[in-house]
């Protein structure tokens, strides 16, 4: 029979992902989805520490950030309508308070910087080229904080503006940690309020520096995200509302590209256990005072911790925590 769609050849990695696996996701769209997903499985995962990043500029002042874990400095901070803001965060960590705002920074910079040190995979997804340099400043910023445009200047990076900034970045990457492995993944969600035609210069031109930095980087991988939707997932069902961003059945597609790939065959079974138990962490009851129900949550404890107790770097403990209390009020 004749296929009936194309499909991305992606060949498995040779290094493999598993629960002592520590892995960081940095960019939009891919980042986001996948890194939430390992997450609520479990896997060491950090994704996103500055919050959704679409230019490869920021991803990289912000990994360059993490490496030095130095306190963030004060005046990176700015007073926009009674909030200090950073421009190389989103809104979740802006603050009426100056100092609370740095605190929260410079504890997501610590704890970030040490997974960063100890990873074992860096996932970068580059989601546009147009970028917004702060009039006042001179810097790119990653977040403009919905100040007026007139604040910015907005221009298209060049490949080899891309090509040089990342090639320098994989480089300090590697005295950093040498057994991070990098893959590089373009973001399928169209930006379209830059229009058609701008979206699809802005995605060429990542593309291209991407292709040349896995030449010049043979180590480096590419996970083809953006092709899955243009080639294998060639319909608008796979799209949500807004036909821009992924749906639900096209990230799960995504997801399992991602397993086939990543994810070692002996940690799939692993997975389906810890998956069954957080299901159970947030199942309610229709009548919580059965006695059955007590059971339930008592076994449920204990099939945690003897899991925990065989595999240390799977964290139950928010899970043990809501479940315990549960138990005190049956």
């Amino acid at each position: 029979m004749d296929a009936f769609r194309t499909i991305v050849e992606i060949p498995p990695s040779a290094k493999k992902i598993t629960y002592s696996s520590a892995i960081l996701f940095m960019g939009s769209c891919f980042s986001e989805y996948i890194g939430e997903r390992l997450a609520s499985l479990k896997f060491q995962v950090c994704h996103n520490p500055f919050g959704t990043l679409f230019n490869p500029a920021s991803i990289s002042d912000n990994i360059r950030i993490l490496m030095e874990n130095k306190p963030f400095p004060p005046d990176r901070l700015y007073l926009n309508n009674g909030q200090w803001i950073s421009f190389s965060h989103y809104t979740g960590y802006s603050h009426p308070d100056k100092e609370k705002c740095l605190e929260r920074i410079n504890h997501s910079i610590a704890s970030s910087s040490a997974l960063l040190k100890k990873a074992d995979y860096l996932f970068l997804t580059v989601g546009t080229s147009w970028v917004y340099r702060f009039n006042e400043t001179g810097n790119i910023v990653a977040n403009c904080h919905k100040l007026p445009s007139s604040e910015f200047t907005r221009y298209l990076l060049s490949p080899e503006d891309i090509i040089i900034t990342f090639d320098t970045l994989l480089h300090n990457l590697k005295e950093f940690n040498a057994n991070l492995s990098v893959v590089f993944t373009l973001s399928p969600v169209r930006h379209w309020k830059d229009g058609a035609i701008s979206n699809q210069k802005s995605k060429s031109i990542l593309h291209y520096a991407i292709d040349k930095i896995t030449e010049q980087h043979p180590e480096i991988q590419y996970f083809p995200a953006y092709e899955i939707f243009m080639d294998e997932l060639r319909d608008y069902r796979f799209y949500a509302g807004d036909m821009l961003h992924p749906s639900e059945s096209g990230i799960e597609y995504t997801w399992n590209r991602f397993i086939d790939t990543y994810i070692a065959a002996d940690t799939l079974p692993l997975m389906k256990e810890v998956q069954s138990l957080v299901k159970v962490a947030g199942h309610r009851p229709v009548n919580p005072n059965n006695p059955s129900y007590k059971e339930f949550l008592k076994s449920a404890i204990t099939a945690m911790n003897r899991l925990s107790s065989i595999h240390p770097y799977i964290d139950f403990r928010p899970e043990i925590e809501a479940l315990t209390k549960q138990l005190k009020q049956v």
